[in-house]
């Protein structure tokens, strides 16, 4: 089983991925987690560019290609053969974050966006799909107090207006493979909503 987490920044996937694989082995399960950009050695050297906050001139379609070259490597050196082994791979963010970011965020053409992702990815789509919904202002005042501000934080509020109007859109549009979970309440309540989220018959042994 394929299962991505998405989000706005500061919704906090990053943090609740730990409990969660620890949870889900709790069940039995084998968990692989991992994220995106990154998950792999040339993953990782992608990400720090695209992070970078000396890259600001970085025009959107070079953004987009970028993220699509991590993601190609990602799903076959890692996500493939893991699910083929029969593992659930669990990933802080993945193709939708793209649509959602370089899509309605960059207001680049979504059908274009689409197609790029589909030949990244081979066409993989995740069984399920979690939205940690979080109001723009919140999630950057809270991201502002971690260690990690990169290039994207630092775009506009309007900029990250248009990517969680695109989640939520995304969400309206799939309702079979995604799930919102308000992330502005408790850590705590959030991780006790996800962990029903996946015992709700939605992960299978």
């Amino acid at each position: 089983m394929f299962i991505t987490l998405e989000g706005p920044e500061g919704s906090g996937k990053t943090s609740h991925i730990p409990p969660l694989v620890a949870f889900l082995r709790e069940q039995g399960r084998t968990v692989f987690p991992t994220r995106e950009p990154g998950g792999t050695s040339i993953g990782e050297q992608i990400r720090e560019v695209l992070h970078n906050l000396k890259n600001a001139e970085m025009h959107p379609r070079t953004e987009t290609l970028l993220y699509q070259a991590a993601r190609a490597q990602i799903v076959e050196q890692v996500i493939k053969p893991r699910l083929a082994a029969g593992e659930i791979v669990l990933s802080d963010r993945y193709f939708d974050s793209t649509i959602a970011y370089q899509g309605y965020g960059h207001g680049q053409d979504i059908s274009q966006i689409r197609q790029l992702v589909h030949y990244a990815t081979g066409g993989l789509l995740p069984t399920l799909t979690i939205l940690l919904d979080l109001d723009v202002e919140t999630g950057l005042r809270r991201k502002s107090k971690q260690q990690e501000w990169n290039r994207l934080d630092a775009y506009t509020v309007d900029f990250h207006k248009r990517v969680r109007a695109g989640y939520l859109e995304l969400a309206a549009q799939e309702p079979q493979r995604w799930q919102v979970v308000d992330a502005g309440q408790s850590w705590e309540a959030v991780q006790a909503e996800l962990r029903q989220v996946l015992a709700a018959g939605l992960v299978k042994p």
